[in-house]
């Protein structure tokens, strides 16, 4: 059985810093490119952060650009995604994600439909 556990949520004030990280298990992950989405009261969920299977190809959503950091390290299989500058319109629910990526390993997706793989999430509140 394949899992993505988030971690790192929490509540804060607006400017302040988290660092979410995703553990994954039950299956090799070493082909599979990953990625955080994001979920908002209201609001259809979106991409935010991309991370190829090597971490050589790395993509964000402009809205996250210059405050968030996608890494992985594929030795422990873990994915984190450092947030900082922290925004009230950052307030979301985040969701780790998982595709199979060796038919296109240099390609950051976007598409929810592309992902197989999907985190319970972890909720993100920032105040102003």
């Amino acid at each position: 059985q394949e899992y993505l556990v988030e971690s790192g949520g929490g509540s804060v004030q607006a400017g302040a810093s988290l660092r979410l990280s995703c553990a994954a298990s039950g299956r090799p992950w070493t082909n599979y490119a990953m990625a955080w989405f994001r979920q908002a009261p209201g609001k259809e969920r979106e991409f935010v952060a991309g991370i190829n299977w090597n971490g050589g190809k790395i993509d964000y959503t402009d809205a996250v650009k210059g405050r968030f950091t996608v890494s992985r390290d594929n030795a422990k299989n873990t994915v984190d995604l450092q947030m900082g500058a922290l925004k009230p319109d950052d307030t979301a629910v985040y969701y780790c994600a998982a595709r199979d990526s060796r038919a296109n390993p240099w390609t950051i997706v976007t598409s929810i439909a592309d992902y197989e793989y999907w985190g319970q999430g972890t909720r993100v509140t920032v105040s102003s």
